[in-house]
């Protein structure tokens, strides 16, 4: 758990209306910056994703991973006193964030204009599929849709296999990212001269923002990207190998390291010169010949004897992990990627650590996810209700509270 410092976002409120991954993930990165996120969601239900296995203790495990550090609110928006409170919200934010198809959230009376409105300083980010233009704009986009529209699907997996996706949901993470940059962006120019702005951002947009490699492929000579299984489409030798016991990668992509990995990894000085070989520029147009070869000698000795001589010969490579023996790694511990924490449900959890190391005000998880309306009365008399007041929209179903936790 992070400790007492002061963090970039202290004292920035974001009312986050979003649900499954993409926004929760833009607003949990302004959360572990110290944003005070306030989570609204519909009471009974609550976020989708809260529904999403496994379970501990009836709570959903991987909807507790994207919305630490906040506060949920469980309110009824198709309410008018719903939508009232969440107008008083907006008012006092500095960010609104959401994830809802285009519309909705105007016919809720909380769209920009409507915030901007109350609000003319707000910065207000939604994130869609397919963005708020354009002729696809009205289509429902989840990642897969989207990997699938940026040819993600078609360019992964093995060659001649089956369309295959991400291990990752990366079209959502990388728009949550996106959007969280975003609005970085969008609030230092406020601090500097004042002034709110609407952010769009796309599923499909901030996926085709990462196919920098394959733009220039594509528009510098017509090259199509494919499944290449592990391999690089511009490098070689840049790959997972299988070892005698399991795989290893290796970074070889350049000349001066390509002669390393020859010289005194594979202690085949003769695979160097070969014409076919020799230029950074002809290794990948024989590829299939060169990890044919590799392939061949990498094979006879495990991947410990490869790590160790790659390492010594400064030649990027390592093993190939699964994801639980990654989660176990002494770097990953000394790096604090993974942090205990504990739920008022689930009770002690492990959650990811935060990527960037800040020197001076480092970000943290100092909270977990919260229960569906844990705060509600909480962020309500923030807001100026009385207690006979928050009792009232609790009794008419307006407000959902939970009063009891269980460890």
């Amino acid at each position: 758990m992070g400790g007492a410092l002061l963090q970039p976002l202290t004292d920035v409120v974001v009312v986050d209306f979003t649900r499954y991954l993409s926004g929760p993930y833009c607003t949990m990165i302004l959360a572990d910056y110290g944003a005070d996120v306030v989570k609204i969601e519909r009471p009974g239900t609550g976020d989708e994703s809260r529904h999403m296995a496994p379970f501990v203790n009836g709570e959903s495990y991987p909807s507790a991973m994207p919305n630490r550090n906040k506060r949920s609110l469980a309110l009824d928006l198709s309410r008018e006193e719903g939508r009232a409170v969440a107008r008083d919200l907006v008012a006092r934010a500095d960010v609104v964030v959401e994830n809802f198809r285009p519309g909705v959230m105007a016919r809720l009376g909380l769209d920009y204009a409507a915030a901007r409105a109350l609000n003319p300083d707000v910065v207000y980010c939604s994130v869609t599929g397919f963005g708020q233009t354009g002729p696809e704009s009205h289509r429902a986009g989840f990642d897969i849709i989207a990997q699938g529209m940026t040819g993600f699907l078609r360019m992964t997996g093995e060659p001649g296999g089956e369309p295959a996706k991400f291990g990752v949901a990366v079209n959502d993470l990388v728009a949550g990212m996106t959007a969280a940059t975003a609005v970085l962006a969008a609030y230092i120019r406020r601090l500097r001269e004042g002034g709110g702005q609407y952010i769009d951002v796309a599923l499909v947009d901030a996926g085709l923002a990462l196919t920098v490699w394959e733009a220039g492929a594509w528009w510098g000579n017509g090259e199509e990207p494919r499944p290449e299984g592990s391999r690089h489409r511009l490098n070689a030798p840049y790959q997972a190998f299988r070892t005698q016991d399991g795989y290893v990668t290796v970074g070889a992509n350049n000349d001066r390291l390509w002669q390393r990995l020859c010289d005194d990894v594979l202690e085949r000085p003769d695979l160097r010169d070969r014409p076919e070989y020799k230029d950074v520029r002809d290794r990948p147009r024989h590829v299939d010949q060169l990890t044919a070869e590799l392939q061949e000698i990498l094979s006879t000795r495990p991947t410990a004897h490869w790590v160790a001589a790659l390492d010594r010969a400064g030649v990027p490579g390592g093993p190939v992990l699964t994801y639980s023996e990654a989660l176990a790694q002494a770097q990953v511990a000394a790096r604090e990627m993974v942090l205990d924490v504990t739920h008022p449900v689930i009770g002690p959890m492990h959650a990811l650590g935060v990527p960037a190391k800040m020197s001076e005000t480092p970000a943290s998880v100092r909270t977990p996810a919260p229960l569906l309306g844990q705060h509600s009365r909480e962020v309500l008399r923030g807001l100026g209700r009385t207690d006979a007041e928050i009792d009232a929209l609790v009794a008419d179903g307006v407000v959902e509270e939970k009063t009891e936790v269980r460890n």
